[in-house]
């Protein structure tokens, strides 16, 4: 099997501020993302030949063609949970690397400050996820995966507390040098254990927000890219995992790992011919809703064995000047969730990291990056994986 390593390269990203956008409508998320994408990428509108469009809201492509006011050229929508603007991603760079189009833009974005709800369990985000679950928040399945690790890797309360903790802090403090993250402030390792309970063991500072944002990539053909800029991005792997509710059928499953993640890691791994997570990749951007999801996946991903999180985060590791920095940008706790947009705004910090621009947060010399979604709960949902690197 051909794979899609270092045929498709990123040229220009936009990300609008994420936050309480009250100001901004979702067509105004939009046209700032694409033509922040455009500008980066010393292009036109006029020079885009399809688009893709990722966004969790019952809106079509042709909403997107509308707002930008495309001239007849295919625009396709992409809806995946968590993982949507991955996916739409992912599909974008299948169409370049197939020779099909040579410059496409994707899309990602959502707003759900509007609905005025506080979590994700509107009909209007995830309808079928109300027929299936009814009047379970994702707090719970994911409060549930804690109380299944403790149990599953002999884990006290106050060890796993301050572990999540420990995370938290990590990504605040990530966030608070970033200024377009939603929520830009440090917090004390004695606030994240102190917090109020939202599902037990989960507390306040364990769970991100929802929030509004959008953001905005341009791809190209690899043998193309110098055309456009020379530090340029090349997407080495992609993975995508969907699955079919597994974790419920099966009375053997631990519920402390995400099968999802595992299987899409294992697939963009093979195609970017990785083969030691921990000593290749130098930064990445994980799909932490919640402070026990980024602990599973960094054991999910290979970035430490199961059951070892605790050590690794202890050690510093996953910090932002540790041995691979696990959210750099603050990740969805200091960005919020909007569900469209987050697998983009990624991507977007990868490829500031990788182009020398991140500002503070900035890594030495980083080669090689990925990013990370997970749609769903703990036993079935969507597991994407986008491996980003330099020219070798």
């Amino acid at each position: 099997m051909e794979g899609i390593k270092d045929k498709v390269a990123i040229v220009g990203m936009g990300c609008t501020k994420f936050g309480e956008n009250w100001q901004k409508n979702v067509d105004d998320l939009i046209v700032n993302a694409a033509y922040e994408a455009y500008q980066d990428a010393g292009i036109e509108q006029k020079d885009i030949q399809a688009a893709w469009f990722g966004t969790t809201r019952l809106i079509t492509g042709e909403n997107l063609a509308g707002v930008l006011k495309f001239d007849y050229i295919p625009v396709t929508r992409v809806e995946n949970l968590c993982a949507t603007a991955s996916d739409a991603l992912r599909n974008a760079a299948f169409a370049i690397a197939a020779g099909v189009y040579d410059l496409v833009l994707v899309v990602g974005a959502d707003k759900l400050k509007d609905l005025g709800t506080g979590g994700l369990d509107s009909a209007e985000i995830l309808p079928t996820a109300r027929v299936d679950y009814p009047g379970v928040a994702p707090a719970h399945f994911f409060a549930r995966m804690a109380t299944r690790y403790m149990h599953h890797h002999g884990l006290t309360y106050e060890e796993l507390k301050q572990t999540l903790s420990k995370i938290a802090v990590k990504n605040h403090h990530n966030g608070s040098l970033n200024p377009k993250a939603h929520f830009q402030r440090e917090i004390t390792l004695e606030q994240a254990i102190k917090a109020p309970t939202i599902s037990w063991p989960l507390g306040l500072f364990d769970a991100c927000g929802v929030s509004d944002g959008a953001a905005a990539a341009v791809l190209t053909r690899a043998d193309m890219a110098k055309n456009f800029r020379d530090d340029y991005i090349l997407i080495k792997g992609l993975g995508l995992a969907t699955g079919a509710r597994q974790g419920f059928l099966q009375d053997d499953c631990e519920m402390a790992h995400m099968e999802e993640t595992l299987r899409a890691s294992r697939q963009a791994f093979e195609m970017a011919g990785i083969k030691n997570p921990l000593e290749e990749i130098d930064l990445a951007e994980v799909h932490d809703c919640f402070t026990i999801t980024e602990l599973v996946i960094c054991e999910d991903l290979g970035f430490c064995p199961p059951g070892k999180a605790k050590e690794f985060i202890d050690a510093g590791v996953f910090e932002l000047n540790g041995k691979l920095a696990v959210n750099p940008d603050g990740g969805l706790k200091c960005f919020g969730h909007p569900l469209g947009a987050t697998g983009l705004r990624m991507v977007y910090e990868i490829y500031k990291q990788m182009q020398g621009k991140a500002g503070p947060r900035q890594r030495k010399h980083p080669r090689l990056g990925m990013t990370h979604n997970h749609g769903m709960n703990p036993g079935s949902g969507v597991g994407s994986v986008t491996i980003l690197g330099q020219r070798d």
